[in-house]
């Protein structure tokens, strides 16, 4: 289902979007929540780079890397780069912000593997790096056959939004998780941390929602094997 509609625009929504969510999730981490290390003493500094590392490295530079077939008026073979290169550190840096979060627990003597928010965001991870490697072998190197890109690439497509729509909707999940804990723990309900962390996961999901307008919108120019409007 293509919008008709020139993707331009939709893609600046989402920069800007991509934008206020990073800024939120920083304020939110170094303000409120007392900074980022990964030795501390603090054993919460270390959790700190999870929500940072997953949000803007995994899902702000995972939607940068879906919509740069429509966001860059470039040739498709370095469309193609970028959104392999974009990609690739989106998937380095949402292992490392995992990573954090197992360092966190250990060092803190709290189980891993306990939440949903956990249990969907390692199957998030793995069917990233599926995609991923998948992408490189058939479109990039050593590169499948005319046929095998053509037949592969509407599976690609979707295979990718729907590990994208799990990322979106685990990072608001993993906010909520985090919240609750919070204000078990005494943070006010509607004090200006918790309205922060909110505001966050809206603007996380109208990111995602502006990705896909992006992705289901038209190109300047179509090229062959790109991510075309799907109709």
């Amino acid at each position: 289902m293509a919008t008709g509609l020139k993707a331009l625009p939709f893609s600046f929504g989402a920069h800007f979007l991509a934008l206020v969510a990073a800024v939120m999730v920083l304020v939110w981490s170094i303000h409120f929540r007392g900074g980022l290390a990964w030795e501390a003493d603090n054993k919460n500094l270390i959790f700190n780079i999870h929500p940072v590392l997953m949000l803007i490295g995994f899902i702000i530079l995972g939607g940068e890397a879906i919509m740069s077939y429509k966001s860059f008026p470039l040739k498709k073979q370095v469309k193609k780069v970028i959104h392999l290169i974009l990609h690739a550190i989106a998937l380095i840096l949402g292992i490392v912000g995992i990573c954090a979060a197992f360092k966190n627990h250990n060092e803190s003597n709290i189980p891993n593997m306990y939440s949903l928010h956990s249990w969907i965001g390692i199957g998030v991870i793995i069917l990233y790096g599926i995609q991923w490697i998948y992408g490189f072998v058939v479109f990039f190197y050593p590169g499948g056959s005319a046929e095998v890109r053509r037949d592969s690439l509407p599976w690609h497509v979707l295979f990718g939004m729907f590990v994208y729509v799990m990322a979106v909707g685990n990072a608001c999940l993993g906010l909520l998780e985090k919240l609750t804990f919070l204000e078990v723990n005494g943070l006010a309900k509607y004090g200006s941390e918790a309205f922060l962390v909110n505001f966050t996961a809206i603007a996380t999901v109208l990111y995602g929602v502006f990705v896909f307008l992006t992705i289901l919108s038209q190109a300047p120019t179509e090229d062959d094997y790109s991510y075309s409007a799907i109709s």
